[in-house]
């Protein structure tokens, strides 16, 4: 008997994120350049695929929204302005500062608040609220920053 499938932790996942926030945005991310051989990328395309199809799912289930965001220049367009960077930004440089308006900001903030407008929502409630640290399937802890505000702060305005 199995007692652990990964399509279980992937929909529990979903839920969690879902159930707590009113909306999310995430990248509608392809992995084909990152595998080496055609069965790896197969792989990680199902793996990423599943997971992206539990949270669809339960989005629809409980009556939340969820975008899927196109990822291309998501590290270089400004979230406050929508300039674009003339250069990609090494993966070592964790702050991305805009050319055009000075905005200065964490890398992997910056790019969430990009696909929240690119999904047609608010980046603004989705600044000061510290994200939720949801349990990724696998077993990698990893920052919700894509979605907008929690629903408990939601409750407490």
């Amino acid at each position: 008997m199995v007692t652990h499938s990964p399509r279980a932790a992937d929909r529990k996942w979903a839920k969690r994120v879902v159930r707590d926030h009113d909306a999310v945005a995430v990248e509608d991310f392809r992995p084909r350049f990152l595998a080496r051989t055609t069965m790896a990328w197969k792989a990680a395309d199902a793996a990423i695929g599943a997971t992206k199809a539990a949270l669809v799912e339960m989005g629809r289930k409980h009556g939340r929204a969820v975008h899927l965001v196109r990822p291309a220049h998501t590290t270089m367009d400004c979230a406050r302005c929508g300039a674009r960077a003339k250069h990609a930004l090494p993966l070592s440089e964790r702050t991305y500062t805009c050319t055009a308006c000075g905005a200065v900001s964490p890398r992997d903030k910056n790019s969430a608040r990009v696909m929240l407008v690119r999904a047609g929502l608010d980046p603004a409630g989705a600044g000061p609220v510290r994200p939720a640290t949801c349990q990724v399937p696998g077993g990698v802890s990893q920052e919700s920053t894509s979605s907008t505000r929690r629903r408990s702060q939601n409750r407490a305005n």
